[in-house]
């Protein structure tokens, strides 16, 4: 048995690079020799949101604060909210942040294939994200 104890793991600004806005990144657990999961707490402020992405082998959030928004490629902006689940396809291209106005907070889970978690593209447009 493992106990991360809350707090025992820095907080991190999410890369210039991987989002628009302030976004602090909470690690919870990481790939280990037993396990390909990972998984962190992911806060945006009003606004904020990644950039296009995709994942080997998909991608679950768990909202657990807020309002936020998430698209598929091809697909409308969708809401979500506290207890809403996304699930995202391996490979499927998608981005996912907060509400213009109101920040969101949610729990990313994405397990690791040949090395890799995460293909990161180009930066959501203020157009796309208004949707």
């Amino acid at each position: 048995m493992e106990i991360k104890r809350n707090g025992s793991q820095p907080s991190a600004r999410g890369p210039e690079d991987w989002f628009t806005g302030r976004v602090r990144i909470d690690p919870l657990f990481s790939v280990t020799d037993a396990a390909r999961a990972a998984g962190a707490s992911v806060t945006f402020e009003p606004g904020a949101r990644t950039a296009w992405h995709t994942h080997p082998l998909g991608q679950t959030l768990i909202v657990t604060a807020g309002c936020g928004r998430v698209q598929r490629e091809g697909g409308p902006v969708e809401e979500i909210r506290p207890g809403d689940v996304v699930r995202f396809a391996p490979g499927e291209r998608h981005w996912h942040g907060a509400a213009p106005t109101t920040a969101m907070t949610h729990i990313a889970i994405q397990e690791q294939l040949d090395g890799k978690v995460v293909d990161w593209m180009e930066h959501v447009t203020d157009t796309e994200y208004q949707g």
